[in-house]
Formats: structure tokens, sequence, C-alpha cells
């Protein structure tokens, strides 16, 4: 192929951003279409799979794949693995997604292989060590001696030379010892074939598997993992002992997401709890505690504006939302409770103090939509966690801060006068 062929389609600059020829930044999804185009043209046939190696090497340790999902089938049979790993392959190639998948390490190798005849050996009186000491000094190789050479040893190893060791025939005429001190052949007490075997048998939890490692592309890969899996069972019929399961970096997804479940609602419940030890209040601690779903339906369109779906640094980025969005309604509930411990009357208070504290909450918004703004644009190494985050953190905030001003200073004054004052200012 010829090693010029990337350069006609795409040049790297030092921001490791790669471009077009005319200069337009193209996406990482872009750059991976037009690099297998430019391969297929050249080498036809071929499956490719693209990656990045330091990711493709963090998965192999962390997982034990070379891509974030995988596909694994278990069973006993290696041919029956063979046979169904070909048809889940079909199966999600077909999906939306799917296109770029790949066997890992499947196929067999031609091998040579000695069966001894046991009828044969007690009829010409071979003894089964002698055979096996032929065999290993024919193909494997046996120490004979020492090389000295100054103060440097080296082992003398006697083997057949590489031509001989591929030559069938030549082979069953090797010199046999028996037990009565006679030489034969090899050949009559041994058969000698050729038959393919599996290049690498890889074990789970005690039984064989057979892996697909997909490059999902375009969509997020939770739900391309569920859509495989119904569409799976439907097309691909697995016999009794037979199974397959997704692996790979989305069982890390599936365990994060586990432990989500159980810190965020512990977080919140914490956070609920701060704000009624701060106020005395129920009433208004729930108030405050409703800037949290108003922050957080921002983040929520924020990612559908951007096409991006939800993933763990998304979570990550909705948990900080919640702490500023908690913040910044105890910093309006407070001072409204502090002007009517002056003596202001409820509304005079609460128009007074949602106006006051407007300038305070638009420079803490606009402090940290712009701080995560290059977050949100960036395109070089950790982009994909990087913009989840900060596209969470700005659409929260700006939401967040127009909804406080309009909805939270309303229901105060709506619930303050259902309710027996109660001032308790910070």
């Amino acid at each position: 192929m010829n090693p010029n062929v990337a350069d006609t389609y795409l040049m790297l600059n030092p921001r490791d951003q790669w471009r077009k020829e005319n200069g337009t930044i193209i996406s990482k999804e872009r750059l991976g279409e037009l690099m297998r185009k430019a391969l297929l043209d050249q080498v036809p046939g071929q499956n490719i799979l693209v990656t990045q190696p330091i990711q493709m090497r963090f998965n192999e340790i962390m997982a034990g794949a070379r891509a974030d999902p995988v596909c694994k089938v278990f069973g006993d049979c290696y041919d029956e693995l063979e046979r169904l790993a070909g048809e889940v392959r079909t199966a999600i190639a077909s999906i939306c997604g799917g296109g770029e998948t790949e066997f890992d390490s499947i196929g067999k190798n031609p091998m040579i292989e000695i069966q001894p005849d046991r009828k044969a050996m007690c009829k010409f009186n071979v003894h089964a060590d002698e055979l096996n000491r032929l065999v290993e000094t024919a193909l494997a190789g046996k120490e004979v001696g020492t090389f000295i050479e100054g103060n440097r040893r080296s082992s003398i190893v006697v083997r057949l030379a590489e031509d001989r060791r591929t030559d069938l025939e030549g082979m069953k005429r090797l010199a046999l010892r028996t037990e009565d001190g006679g030489m034969l052949a090899l050949g009559p007490v041994a058969k000698i074939v050729l038959v393919p075997q599996p290049v690498q048998i890889a074990r789970e939890d005690t039984q064989r598997r057979v892996s697909i490692l997909i490059s999902v592309r375009g969509r997020d890969t939770e739900g391309f993992v569920e859509e495989a899996t119904n569409f799976i069972r439907e097309t691909v019929t697995f016999p009794d002992g037979y199974y397959f399961e997704f692996g790979g970096q989305f069982k890390n997804l599936q365990k994060a997401k586990a432990r989500l479940l159980i810190v965020v609602p512990l977080a919140l419940a914490l956070i609920y709890v701060l704000i009624f030890l701060s106020f005395g209040s129920l009433r208004q601690a729930t108030l405050i505690f409703m800037c949290v779903p108003l922050a957080v339906t921002g983040g929520i369109f924020a990612l559908h504006l951007r096409a991006m779906p939800f993933t763990i640094s998304a979570a990550v980025g909705f948990i900080a939302l919640s702490g500023i969005a908690v913040l910044n309604g105890i910093m309006l509930i407070s001072f409204i409770n502090q002007l009517r411990g002056e003596g202001r009357e409820l509304r005079e208070a609460v128009v007074e103090g949602t106006l006051t504290r407007l300038r305070p909450k638009l420079i803490t918004a606009l402090v940290a939509s712009l701080g995560f703004l290059p977050m949100a644009l960036a395109t070089g190494a950790g982009a994909e966690v990087q913009r989840p985050i900060a596209t969470v953190v700005i659409g929260g905030i700006l939401t967040s801060t127009f909804l406080t001003l309009l909805v939270v200073p309303v229901l105060y004054d709506w619930i303050e006068r259902k309710t027996k004052p109660r001032i308790n200012a910070l």
C-alpha cells in the first residue's frame, strides 16, 4: 500500500486536531470514515476498527477487551462458538451504529499432530517415553551440551532444521529406539497429520468464550446494547449451554450507574437536611430544594440540544449543578428573610430581595458559564469527558438563574401568605 495515501486526505496540526487540506476542522468520527475509505480503496475486503492506542490498552487492562462494548458468546464446543459468533456479528452489523465489528482472536491455524498407535507400540516393543523424547528433540529441541567462550556459557540445542520440521513424510522416517535396542522408523507406530487448531482459546469463569469487538458510532452505548440484545435474542438461536452477554467498559458503565442510584439520592437528602437545619422550616427548605429540578431541566435540554447521550460525566455535572442551584436559592431566600426580619412587608421584602440579588446571581451564572465554556467546546484529548459536564452545568445554570428569580419569589410569597409567618434570618 502507498504509505502516503493518508496524506492525500488529511494532515495533523500541532493542536491535535485533524484538518482537511483547505484548513476546515473535522470531527474524529469523520476522520475515522476518511481513514477507513482510504485504506479500503487500497486494501479492499478488510475489517477496520478505528480506535486510539491508549484507550484500547486501558480497555484491555480494565475490562479484558480492546473495545468499549464487547459481545461475549459462551459455550463448550469451539466450532459451535465460531458459528454462533458469526451469526451474532452479522446481527450486530445490521443495527444502526454497529457497522464496525471485529472478532477477538478467532480462527484456526494448521498444526502438526502426532497420534501414537498403542497396538503398534506394543507390537514393536516401543516405550511411550522414547517416543515423546524423540518428538521433543525433533520439534522443540533438546539441550545436549554447553558452549564455553571466555566467561560466557551458551547452551547447545539440537533439533530438526526448519525445512524438515514441516516435512511430514520426512518426519515419519525419524529413527526411534525400541526396548530391545533395535531401531525403528516413527511412521509405523504413530500417525502424523496436519490438523487445524484454534488460534487461541479464551476462557472466562471456567467457560470457553469468543468475543466480538464493537465500535459504536453515532449513538449512545447503552441504547445500542439494549437494542442489540433484543435483536440477537430474536434472530440467533442458541443451543442448550450456550449464551451471550455484553461486557467491556459497558459493564463499568452499569456498575457506575448502580452506584449513582445510591449516591445521588443520599447526596440530595443530605442537602435537604442541611437546608432544613439552617432555616428551621420545612416549607422554606422545600422551596429552596425546588431549585434543583429547575436547574436539572436546563441540563437535560442542553444535552438534547447538542445531541449528547447521558453519560457518567453528565451525571457528575448534574451533581455539581444541584449544589450551585441550592446555593443560589439559599442566597435569595435568606436575604428575603433578613428583610422581613427588619420589619418589611412580605410583598415588599420579596420584590426588593429579588431585585437586590439579581446582579449577584447573574454574575455567579456568568462566571460559572464562561468558566465552563472552553470545556464545552473542547475537541482535544479528554473532550469526550469534559463536554458533557460543561454542557450540563452551563445549561442548568442558565435556566436555574432565570427560573429561580421568577418561580421561587412567587412561590415564597404565596406560601408565606397561606401560613403563619415564621422568620429565621441567617
